[in-house]
């Protein structure tokens, strides 16, 4: 008499596995493009505080904003400049010699989806400023000091 011994996995089994598995990856996978979102912010306020530090820098030598050299290019009121990874526009608002306000919003994703930080600003005083999509104060959050 010979006994037949079945190797491998049932059909069960199998959808088990695969179950648990997209479980798994419905969980991680928010938590991913948030963290992502989080992490890609630091591309605007890093640009936006080296923006700032060549604006005083200039500021320094000719006491005007207007007219001053960022990452090699002059920048004038109302000049645009697209940050390192190219997910936010940064715009210069340069009213007159003695200010200035940068603002940054989303141009790609995943960027465009965070609705969390849909503005951030930083002025010639230094003060920090970020928006939600209703126009809500995140400042804490999106600046990185929460």
């Amino acid at each position: 008499m010979s006994r037949y011994r079945q190797k491998g996995l049932t059909l069960v089994e199998l959808m088990m596995v695969v179950a648990i598995v997209a479980i798994l990856a419905s969980i991680a996978f928010p938590a991913y493009n948030s963290f992502t979102r989080q992490a890609n912010r630091a591309d605007a306020t890093k640009t936006m505080q080296l923006a700032a530090q060549s604006l005083e820098r200039c500021y320094s030598r000719r006491f005007t904003y207007a007219g001053c050299n960022v990452n090699g290019t002059v920048r004038n009121n109302g000049a645009t400049m697209q940050t390192p990874n190219l997910l936010y526009t940064i715009t210069f608002t340069i009213p007159d010699a003695q200010d200035y306000t940068l603002t940054a919003v989303p141009t790609a994703a995943p960027q465009t989806q965070d609705t969390q930080c849909v503005q951030f600003t930083l002025s010639s005083t230094g003060a920090q400023a970020a928006q939600d999509n209703h126009a809500a104060n995140t400042t804490r959050t999106c600046w990185g000091s929460n």
